[in-house]
């Protein structure tokens, strides 16, 4: 299993990203991926999840600003994020299962 995040950067608040999370060595159009996150001195946190379907479930915290969508032809999960906030600030990681990618740092201040 390889999951290779990409996309994050600095950014300021009320702004957007788009991370990309390449995924290998495992049947990606039947999986359910997720993404999670950790802030500096905090435990990971859960943001989203996609199901093989295309069904998206997400943190109330980033309702209505993130969406979650695959690509299954690219073995590819984007989650674009809007309106982003200082608490958005965190390392970002792709998941299947028990695995994670190395994650990317979005980083969002004035």
């Amino acid at each position: 299993v390889r999951l290779v995040e990409s996309g994050g950067g600095f950014v300021q608040p009320g702004g957007s990203l788009r991370l990309s999370c390449a995924a290998s060595g495992f049947t990606f159009s039947n999986s359910f991926m997720a993404w999670a996150r950790q802030a500096p001195g905090k435990a990971l946190e859960w943001v989203s999840n996609i199901r093989s379907d295309g069904t998206t479930y997400y943190s109330p915290l980033v309702k209505g600003r993130f969406t979650l969508s695959r690509d299954n032809s690219k073995n590819t999960v984007y989650l674009q994020m809007n309106s982003l906030k200082p608490e958005d600030t965190a390392v970002y990681y792709c998941q299947v299962g028990s695995r994670r990618g190395q994650g990317t740092q979005v980083t969002v201040s004035s």
